[in-house]
């Protein structure tokens, strides 16, 4: 993908981020692109479903293999609103999703280079291209207006 098609695709996990906002969650978007082709999208549900692990990335992910028949993310580029966390780069890894690119850095939990760096860990079996900072501004302001709601 190139840098425009990567903004219009970073552009449909921030509408699951938003999404995800409206019922209550934090505005966590993602998305799964095989080439240009859309197979699938997902925003953070964990208060929807009640369930930690329901991030916008695993749910993108199970979505994404369930298009394509089997748990290999081949020739994939994942686009996350915000840096995978340590459960989320797992993820990524056992499906051996060759591209990931997030738009604003976890400096609290993110494990795409942030506080870990489990997508470069030499030890694993698989290390995803990283890309980070694409739209950055816009994932940001979500996730900071969003806690600026909360706060009062």
């Amino acid at each position: 993908m190139d840098a425009g098609n990567l903004n219009a695709a970073m552009e449909v996990a921030i509408e699951e981020a938003r999404k995800a906002e409206g019922h209550g969650d934090v505005p966590i978007g993602a998305a799964v692109f095989r080439g240009e082709e859309l197979l699938s999208r997902a925003g953070n549900e964990r208060e929807l479903r009640r369930d930690p692990t329901a991030h916008a990335e695993v749910l993108a992910i199970r979505a994404a293999a369930e298009a394509l028949g089997g748990w290999r993310l081949p020739g994939t580029t994942l686009l996350v609103t915000l840096e995978p966390c340590a459960m989320c780069a797992g993820a990524i890894v056992l499906a051996r999703i060759p591209t990931v690119v997030y738009g604003a850095p976890d400096p609290k939990a993110g494990a795409a280079g942030s506080v870990l760096d489990v997508l470069a860990e030499p030890a694993l079996n698989h290390r995803p291209q990283v890309l980070a900072g694409v739209r950055e501004a816009a994932c940001a302001s979500l996730l900071r207006d969003f806690f600026a709601s909360r706060r009062g």
